[in-house]
Order: structure tokens, then C-alpha cells, then sequence
């Protein structure tokens, strides 16, 4: 297996270019694309690609020894980004398994038993795919408002509620659930968090329509659906703070990834215009406005950047990320604005597409405004750098 080589990080870099070079095509969107993009074809290719990591003991490899990793150093986990990212290989922490990698280890790593972690996490290097129960109908932005019910009945939880945007919740095993536990309490401080078992009797999934034609997204409705106890993770009517080390999960390495592969997409897509002498090249505004997108990305990489080598532990720690979510997705709503317009007509033409391939221009387009919502909307990272940095009253 390529972990096998963490000691010698050259011939770790050497094998890992090398094994990405054989297994992958330049043009596996389109060669998927080709076979038929629909969800079953994305899944089936998910899947696919998440057995050849697998075998090279990619699959959270950052986990300790005794959990099945391989205790990669932070410096080998950012080598392994920037290589998928370079290569343009499918994400190792994305689409349907984004949760199962990047919220669930942070979560249970943090606030779980050794019993709850011995139970969930090895499951995730087997293939178990998770999806999140947080947002709702009246509670995307605010989340502290959301109204899920979890009424205690002997060792179980029966919750009542409806949950919103819960990405691919249609494949899910589990659900990293939030649910109010306490309606008298301060909407901060009665919030439970919980592992809900996806087969669970009471459990519907509907899945949502998209403007892309997708549908990975999906409203959860929970009817009577008891929970035991013994799911329950940090305590009862202490949700609120293992929330915050789940959503925390999208400010390292995740970060990180999301970076670097903008940052490849850029040059890939300066390589192409050049190739066919685009329009957009020869008017000055264009270039200086695509110079400026370069800037900006850049000074998001140096944050990303800045942040891991904090390690979580200093100023950088408590007042990059919400920059760093702020900037990096309104960044991809500018980037995705310049090449529509650019391209004219071209660029607005719809097809079918995998999921989040990034094959299809409007596509992206469309899904930068939902990034700006997602994991936090801007407008609260703008509030949190408000109060938090600048000081300014609420």
C-alpha cells in the first residue's frame, strides 16, 4: 500500500503520482458521462473509486493505528491532497462520502466514547456513508433555532421533525442528527446531538430536484423514529457544542483540498483558452479580472495554509476559518460568473452531468450559490468575523 511508504516521504509523493497516473483517464468525467449521468452511475462510480483508495489505505489514513489508519502526519495528508489535485482525481473527501470522511472522525474524535468510536469508525473504512441532520425548513442559518424533537422514553429518544439540504441522505447508513431535548431551555443549551440508524422505522427520505437536474440533496422526515440513548454523543442538552467541532471539520484539510484543485482548475482553464485562442484574451478587462481571480485565490491558499500549520491551537485557529469559508466560496461564485460570461451562449448550454463533476459550467454556476449557504451562510461568517474579530457589538 502506498501508506507503507510514509516514512520516506519522496518515494510517498513517487508512488502516489505514479498509482494515480495508471488508474485514472484525463477524461474519466466525460468517459462517465458518456455511459449515462444519472445517480446510479455516480454512486456506482463513487463506490468504485472509493475501493482503489481503499486498497492503498487511503481511506483516513490521519485515523489512529488501533481506529484503521495509518497515523499520517498532517504534512503526508496535504501531499495526498495536492497530488489528487493536480492529477484532477475524484475528491478522497467528496460527494456522497464527504460527511463519512471529514464530519464523522472530527465529531466522534472529539466527543465520543471509546465504545461509540470502536462501534462507528471503522465502518467508515469499509464503505458506510453518512449524511447530516442539522438544518430544517425555519433553521438553515440559524441552526440554533431548529425545532426537532427528542422526547425521552426509557433508553430511547422518540424524535419528531423535518430535516432540509441532508446530502445524500438517499445512500446514507447514518445520520449525524440534531434534535431539541429541552424546548425550555435557551435554544443554545437544549439541543442534543445524536447518531440516528438511517433504517430506523419512522425514517423518510425524499429526494430534492435540483435546477441541475440532481438530486443528491434530500428533505429527511422523522416520525416517531426512537433513537437509543446510547447514541447519544457529548451529553444531552450539549449538542450545540459538538456541532461546532462537526462543522469545524470543513476548515482543515477539506479547506485545504478545495483550494488547491481551484487552483488547478484556473491554470486548466488559462491552458485551454490559450489553446483556442479565446476571445476573452484579447480584451483587457477580461485578463485583468482573471488576474484578479488569481490573486484572490492565492491569498486563500496562504490562509488555508496558515491555519493548518496553527494546528488548532493559536489566533489562526479562531478567526481564519470564517475568512476563509467567506472568502473561498464567494471566490467560486466569481470565478463561476467569469467563465459563463466569457464563453457567451456556449457557456449557458445545459446538459446532463454527474453530480458536482465540474464538467458542466452552468452547472457550477449554479451550485456557487448554494456554497454560499451551505456550512454556514456568509452572511453569519460576516457576523462571526464582526463580533469576533473586530469587535464590534452585536
Amino acid at each position: 500500500m502506498i501508506v507503507a511508504l510514509a516514512d520516506d516521504p519522496a518515494a510517498f509523493q513517487a508512488a502516489l503520482r505514479e498509482w494515480l497516473g495508471d488508474l485514472l483517464a484525463r477524461d474519466w468525467r466525460e468517459a462517465m458521462e458518456a455511459e449515462g449521468a444519472d445517480e446510479d452511475a455516480y454512486v456506482a462510480f463513487q463506490r468504485w473509486w472509493f475501493a482503489r483508495c481503499r486498497e492503498q489505505g487511503l481511506i483516513l489514513p490521519e485515523l489512529p493505528v488501533d481506529l484503521g489508519g495509518a497515523n499520517l502526519s498532517i504534512r503526508l495528508q496535504m501531499m495526498v491532497v495536492e497530488e489528487l489535485a493536480r492529477a484532477d482525481a475524484p475528491p478522497l473527501k467528496g460527494g456522497m462520502y464527504t460527511v463519512a470522511h471529514t464530519h464523522v472522525p472530527a465529531t466522534l474524535l472529539h466527543a465520543a466514547s471509546e465504545e461509540q468510536r470502536a462501534a462507528y469508525l471503522p465502518g467508515l473504512i469499509e464503505g458506510d456513508v453518512w449524511c447530516q441532520g442539522f438544518s430544517e425548513p425555519g433553521a438553515g442559518s440559524d441552526l440554533a433555532a431548529l425545532r426537532t424533537r427528542a422526547l425521552r422514553d426509557g433508553d430511547h429518544y422518540v424524535i419528531n421533525g423535518q430535516k432540509l439540504w441532508s446530502s445524500f441522505a438517499a445512500q446514507a447508513k447514518y445520520c449525524l442528527l440534531l434534535a431539541r431535548t429541552d424546548p425550555d431551555a435557551p435554544k443554545h443549551r437544549g439541543i442534543s446531538f445524536m447518531i440516528l440508524d438511517m433504517a430506523s422505522e419512522g425514517v423518510e427520505v425524499r429526494p430534492i430536484r435540483q435546477a441541475t437536474g440532481h438530486h443528491e440533496f434530500c428533505e429527511l422526515f422523522l416520525t416517531d423514529v426512537r433513537v437509543p440513548v446510547a447514541n447519544l454523543i457529548g451529553g444531552e442538552n450539549a449538542g450545540w457544542a459538538t456541532a461546532q467541532a462537526t462543522l469545524a471539520a470543513e476548515r482543515g484539510v477539506l479547506a485545504f483540498e478545495r483550494a488547491e484543485r481551484a487552483r488547478y482548475e484556473l491554470e486548466r482553464f488559462l491552458a485551454q483558452a490559450r489553446e483556442s485562442h479565446a476571445p476573452w484574451l484579447g480584451r483587457e478587462a477580461d485578463r485583468a479580472e482573471f488576474a484578479a481571480l488569481v490573486a484572490r485565490l492565492q491569498s486563500i491558499r496562504r490562509m488555508v495554509r496558515r491555519l493548518l500549520a496553527d494546528d488548532g491551537n493559536g489566533a489562526a485557529a479562531s478567526r481564519l476559518p470564517a475568512f476563509i469559508k467567506l472568502l473561498s466560496t464567494s471566490f467560486g461564485q466569481s470565478y463561476a460568473d467569469f467563465r459563463i460570461r466569457v464563453a457567451g451562449l456556449a457557456g449557458q448550454i445545459d446538459r446532463p452531468s454527474l453530480p458536482l463533476s465540474g464538467s458542466v459550467p452552468i452547472h457550477d454556476y449554479l451550485n456557487s450559490f448554494g456554497d454560499t449557504i451551505s456550512a454556514g451562510s456568509n452572511e453569519i461568517m460576516r457576523n462571526l468575523i464582526a463580533e469576533r474579530v473586530l469587535g464590534l457589538p452585536r
